[in-house]
């Protein structure tokens, strides 16, 4: 029975970031000890905070389900999705619990998206067609050969991991950044769309795929497994490629 209370009272800290912007100029640190769960992931952590402790805290979650990428945050200095990372592999030590870094922080934990959502719409990552068939000519069909070239980028749940862990959109911020080039690469490579020279007009620039230094750290913290620096060195091969036909035979591209 003891044992048993013993392990019900255990305890947890975490060292959560705040800024309220109406109260402080600078952002300041506020720690919390909260009972310790085994099953409990960081983000019930916070609930748990927010619920009982402090209702002021602000942060973005959703699904809890690793699948709508709103629950990103630093974890001990590493971007995570704080629904799918375990208390058990921090306790007994501190938690630090930090917004995406690379961002404007809007309020506490939760930042602003405002550049990421810019530089997505300006790939232009969607199906594009330069003549569309009649409807009765029936669906735009693609074998499983043709969907597996893309299927991977295609995962991405925009969860800004990658631009947290990316170093190069860290010091350059107008970088077009991992996710968004990885989904232009989807679309590039979708046998359905016709868009994919005027998609690489865009990221065939210093601001697009070559400020990227191969890292890799954006496939790293990936959740997803969509490996947005693969899908930036294609988009570098395609990119020279072009290049390479354009100067040798510069009649076929009239």
């Amino acid at each position: 029975m003891m044992a048993e209370q013993t392990v019900a009272e255990r305890t947890i800290t975490l060292e959560v970031f705040r800024y309220r912007p109406e109260q402080e100029s600078e952002p300041t640190f506020q720690t919390y000890e909260i009972p310790y769960r085994e099953d409990w992931v960081v983000l019930d952590a916070l609930n748990y905070i927010k619920d009982s402790v402090d209702g002021s805290l602000t942060y973005r979650w959703s699904c809890r389900m690793g699948v709508c990428g709103s629950c990103g945050m630093m974890v001990n200095g590493v971007p995570k999705l704080t629904c799918s990372t375990f208390l058990k592999d921090y306790y007994p030590h501190p938690i630090r619990i930090e917004p995406l870094a690379n961002f404007p922080v809007a309020r506490d934990l939760a930042i602003v998206l405002d550049d990421f959502m810019a530089k997505l719409v300006h790939v232009r990552p969607w199906i594009i067609r330069r003549q569309e068939e009649p409807l009765e000519a029936g669906e735009y069909r693609q074998t499983p050969e043709e969907l597996d070239r893309y299927k991977h980028f295609s995962m991405c749940i925009n969860c800004m991991l990658c631009y947290a862990a990316c170093p190069i959109y860290g010091l350059e911020p107008e970088f077009v950044g991992p996710a968004a080039i990885a989904l232009a690469q989807r679309y590039n490579l979708d046998s359905r769309d016709q868009g994919g020279r005027e998609r690489m007009g865009i990221l065939s620039t210093h601001e697009g795929i070559w400020a990227c230094t191969l890292v890799g750290e954006c496939t790293t913290v990936c959740p997803a497994e969509v490996d947005p620096a693969g899908a930036i060195q294609q988009a570098k091969l395609a990119s020279a490629l072009g290049w390479l036909r354009r100067v040798l035979v510069p009649w076929g591209n009239k």
